[in-house]
């Protein structure tokens, strides 16, 4: 699906990835940031942040009509531009540079990848054009209480009711699951996991939503209580985990991406003030201190580029080394972000730990994101398994 990490077999069979990006690509990145330096710059998303649903609507519609982000990775049979995960990584990059408020990652990367993974036709056909025209907002709810990403923190309960489901129980870490109008619940049933989808703007009597007080408030979540709420089965009765693994890998694959884009800026930021703020006669980023911190997070910020780019590239095949793969991108840019951003803090000295600075922004959806779909411990115990350590 693109030209970026292009993988060709050279001599004896080794395999090399180009990680150029292709002509295409950048100029989609060169879109998407002059996008988001118009309509997402700090002074909106500090007034995003304080608002109850934590988004411009205008802001999201011009997202689906102009740019066409919301389709990106949709089919083109239901309404999408078909585009690989490459592209939609670059997209995220630029997003997690520019903390966009938005319910992107929630619609495109959790609800649009499982409708585009779940093995039901008919529920993406009905379902898909929605999020790509942007008149949809949805998610996905599967974590609980116990705060667990895995397959047994799974315990809500699913009955058969006729020819539809019911559903009850709390889903907790919902992202933006107090705007969204689908939300994809996975729930248990006689057979196992399943997938469901509760339509919020048909009949969701019995559905109680209450948005989360969050340390990260560019990033919306909610608590949903279920009391017999009506649901429709996607996918097989008991075939939701096979779905929401690949998701949950795709999702840490995408995360990944974000992370990149907040650090590099960052790393940007530190390097700048290092030159700009004079000290005893000559600017700061001539101590040695400083070099040698500006030099770490430079090497940290380029070595998670080359894994989440690594990752974009598999799950954009789909191949065998995705899930190996995607833990070890979301461990090792979960970890180079948030000391990218603590750096940054550290470098700025007394104003970096104010109110007015962009610096805790970042900081705070770093520490976010670490622990979303499970932290670097979780992971790499998750890749020692995986590759059968």
């Amino acid at each position: 699906s693109s030209d970026v990490c292009s993988s060709d077999l050279h001599d004896q069979g080794e395999r090399r990835v180009n990680f150029a990006f292709s002509e295409e690509q950048e100029q989609l990145r060169e879109f998407v940031r002059q996008f988001l330096e118009n309509y997402s710059p700090e002074a909106t998303v500090r007034e995003l942040m304080e608002t109850d649903d934590g988004y411009d609507p205008e802001t999201w519609s011009m997202m689906a009509e102009q740019l066409g982000l919301q389709s990106l990775i949709i089919p083109e049979e239901h309404g999408g531009q078909g585009f690989g995960y490459v592209e939609l990584s670059v997209v995220l990059e630029e997003m997690g540079r520019a903390l966009l408020c938005a319910p992107f990652f929630s619609t495109v990367v959790l609800a649009a990848n499982t409708l585009i993974h779940c093995g039901d036709d008919a529920a993406a056909a009905d379902l898909l054009p929605g999020i790509a025209s942007g008149e949809t907002i949805a998610t996905l709810a599967f974590t609980e209480e116990s705060g667990r990403w895995d397959e047994d923190g799974i315990e809500m309960a699913a009955v058969a009711d006729g020819d539809s489901w019911s559903l009850s129980g709390t889903k907790m870490y919902v992202l933006d699951g107090h705007i969204a109008n689908l939300i994809l619940v996975a729930a248990r049933t006689g057979a196992g996991v399943s997938l469901f989808s509760v339509d919020v703007d048909a009949d969701a009597s019995g559905l109680s939503r209450t948005a989360l007080a969050t340390m990260d408030t560019t990033r919306k979540q909610a608590r949903l209580d279920f009391d017999n709420v009506s649901a429709d089965l996607i996918g097989t009765d008991g075939g939701g985990w096979a779905v929401l693994e690949r998701v949950l890998d795709l999702a840490a694959v995408a995360l990944a991406a974000e992370q990149v884009g907040g650090a590099q800026i960052c790393l940007d930021t530190a390097v700048q003030y290092a030159k700009d703020r004079v000290q005893f006669g000559r600017p700061i980023g001539s101590f040695q201190a400083i070099k040698h911190k500006c030099a770490d997070m430079l090497l940290e910020v380029e070595s998670a580029k080359s894994a989440a780019y690594y990752a974009a590239w598999c799950a954009a095949e789909l191949n065998d080394e995705l899930p190996s793969v995607a833990s070890l991108a979301k461990a090792y840019c979960s970890e180079a972000y948030f000391h990218t951003t603590a750096e940054n803090i550290q470098i700025h000295g007394g104003i970096g730990f104010t109110w007015e600075h962009s610096a805790h922004l970042y900081f705070k959806r770093a520490k976010s994101s670490e622990l979303l779909f499970g932290d670097a411990t979780y992971h790499r115990e998750l890749l020692a398994q995986r590759i059968g350590i």
